[in-house]
C-alpha cells in the first residue's frame, strides 16, 4: 500500500487536489509512521487465536496453490499470494484441522510476497519452519487422495487463471470432496479452479450457484490491459459457466456462501472465507481479535453500506484501523472521480 501513498506525493495526488493542500504536507498530517508495519519477526506464538486454540484434530484440509510463475511471455510475474494462504492456513489450524499444501506440479510453488500488505500471520508463516517445509514440498495434485480431506481451499494469485481451470486433477479433487459431503472454498482468483468442474450426474458444479471472485472492476483497475493479458476475466467466465456472481465493493471483504461452496472476492476476503469454511464444516470458528486491516475493512464497509456517519462511529470504535488501507481506498475513489467519497475516506484515515 505504500506505493499508493507515494503516488499521492509524486503525482501531486488526487486527494491533495481535493483537500487543497500540498501532497507532502497532507501525507505528513496522517502520521502514517505512527502505524509501523507488522513485525517481520512475528511467529505463531504471537497470534492470539493460535495461542488460545487447543482443539483435537478434526480432520485435514488441502490448500491448493498455483504452479504458474509468470504470464505467457515470461515478462510479468504471476504465482500465488502469500497473504491468501497464510491467513487461511492458521484459521484452519486454530480450529483443529491439519493442513496440507498441494500444487499442479508439486514442489516449491511461485510465491508472491507484498511487504506492504503483510500482517503478523503472514510473517508468522514465513518464520514457521513446518509451514515452509510443507509449502516447499507441496504435493503434486496427481498424487492427492481426495478421501483424506474434509475440505479443499484454492488460494488466489494470478497464476491460477492459467493452470487451475483445465487441470483434471483439480476437477477430480473438487468433485470427490464435494460429493463426499466436504467443503469447497476459494478466494480472489482461486475460484478459477471451479470453472470446469462437473459432478458425476453431469451437472456443472457452478450452475445456479452464488459465488464471488476477483471482479472485472478490480482486475481492470490494476491491469488496464487485463482482457488481453488473461485468457478471460474471472467474473465473466464464472457467469458464462452458469454461476450467479455476487459483486461487492472494490477491494472490500465479500464472502459468499452457497451451501458447502464458499468463495471470497479478493484478498481482503481471506479471513472471512476461512471462517465461513470452518462454519460449513460444522464448527464455530475460534475467537480472533480483528487486526488493523480487518478494522479498516469494517469502516469501509460501514461507509459503503450506511454512509459517513455510520463509518465515523465504526472508526471511533476502531482507533487502530489501518490508515494506509483507508487512504488507499480514498485514492482509488479520487482516481475514479468520486471526489466526495475520496474526501470522506481521507477524513476517516485521519481519524474521523
Amino acid at each position: 500500500m505504500q506505493r499508493w501513498i507515494k503516488r499521492i506525493a509524486t503525482v501531486g495526488g488526487v486527494l491533495a487536489l481535493v483537500v487543497g493542500i500540498g501532497a507532502f504536507a497532507y501525507v505528513h498530517t496522517l502520521d502514517l509512521d505512527g502505524q509501523p508495519p507488522a513485525d517481520a519477526r512475528s511467529t505463531v506464538a504471537d497470534l492470539d487465536f493460535m495461542r488460545d486454540a487447543a482443539l483435537p484434530p478434526r480432520g485435514r484440509i488441502l490448500a491448493v496453490v498455483t504452479s504458474t510463475s509468470h504470464f505467457p511471455g515470461g515478462e510479468k510475474k504471476a504465482g500465488f499470494e502469500l497473504t491468501e494462504l497464510a491467513r487461511a492456513y492458521y484459521v484452519f489450524r486454530a480450529n483443529g484441522y491439519d493442513v496440507d499444501i498441494a500444487s499442479p506440479r508439486g514442489g516449491p510453488p511461485p510465491m508472491r510476497v507484498d511487504d506492504e500488505d503483510m500482517v503478523a500471520a503472514d510473517h508468522a508463516f514465513l518464520n514457521d519452519a513446518e509451514a515452509r517445509k510443507n509449502l516447499d514440498a507441496s504435493l503434486p495434485l496427481r498424487e492427492v487422495d481426495p478421501a483424506r480431506y474434509a475440505a479443499v481451499y484454492f488460494v488466489g494469485g494470478k497464476g491460477t487463471m492459467f493452470d487451475f481451470p483445465d487441470n483434471v486433477d483439480i476437477q477430480r479433487l473438487v468433485r470427490e470432496v464435494y460429493q463426499a459431503g466436504g467443503v469447497v472454498g476459494a478466494v480472489c482468483h482461486g475460484p478459477a479452479a471451479l470453472l470446469e468442474v462437473t459432478l458425476d450426474d453431469g451437472s456443472p458444479l457452478l450452475r445456479g450457484r452464488r459465488v464471488a471472485g476477483f471482479s472485472n472492476d478490480e482486475e481492470l483497475f490494476l491491469i488496464e490491459d487485463a482482457r488481453t493479458r488473461f485468457p478471460y476475466l474471472l467474473q465473466d467466465r464464472l457467469v458464462e459457466k452458469g454461476a450467479r456472481y455476487v459483486e461487492g465493493p472494490m477491494y472490500l471483504d465479500n464472502t459468499v456462501i452457497d451451501g458447502r461452496i464458499v468463495t471470497g472476492q479478493n484478498p481482503w476476503s481471506t479471513w472471512s472465507t476461512a471462517d465461513a469454511m470452518v462454519r460449513a464444516l460444522g464448527h464455530e470458528p475460534a475467537a480472533r481479535a480483528p487486526g488493523r486491516d480487518e478494522q479498516a475493512v469494517k469502516i469501509l464497509a460501514a461507509y459503503h453500506r450506511d454512509g459517513i456517519d455510520a463509518a465515523r462511529r465504526v472508526r471511533k470504535a476502531h482507533p487502530e484501523a489501518d490508515k494506509h488501507l483507508l487512504l488507499m481506498h480514498a485514492l482509488v475513489a479520487g482516481m475514479q472521480g468520486r471526489l466526495g467519497e475520496a474526501w470522506h475516506l481521507q477524513a476517516l484515515a485521519r481519524g474521523g
